[in-house]
Parts: C-alpha cells; structure tokens; sequence
C-alpha cells in the first residue's frame, strides 16, 4: 500500500490503515516498537507483559525487601 508521510510538529507521522491496524491489533494508544531493519523502518506491535503472583514472588530476595512503612494515623473512617 502506498502512502504519504506527513509533518507532525517538529516529527513526521505515518497514517496506518484501519485494515492494517485491525490485522495486528493495534489501536489508538498502542505502545509500539519502531526499528530499522536493512534500511526499513518497521513496526511492531508491544504486548503487554503478564505477571503471575509466583513469577513476581521468585524475585524478592532479602537484598529488595523492606520492612513496613508509615503512612501516618487513620483519617475519616479508616480502621487497621
């Protein structure tokens, strides 16, 4: 598909089609990875990383825990 490259302030912008956004699951807000391969720019859709509760309790170590902190006296209705 052809297209043109527009100015955008003081960068240039690039329009992606709607047919093109949809195939790669991209859409306003997307985080994407823009890269130069062989003289080619191209882009690539980010995923979102997936935590589970074992893989981020596998990397406290006791050099990265801490201990308790203050957050000052309850306020309103707060009860602890």
């Amino acid at each position: 598909m052809k297209t043109k490259v527009s100015k955008w302030k003081n960068s240039l912008a690039l329009r992606i089609p709607k047919s093109f956004a949809s195939e790669a699951n991209v859409a306003e807000g997307s985080t994407v990875n823009l890269t130069l391969r062989d003289g080619k720019i191209v882009i690539a859709p980010m995923r979102a990383a997936r935590f589970t509760l074992s893989s981020l309790l596998a990397e406290v170590r006791p050099e990265n825990l801490h201990g308790e902190i203050s957050i000052g006296t309850p306020r309103g209705r707060e009860a602890w």
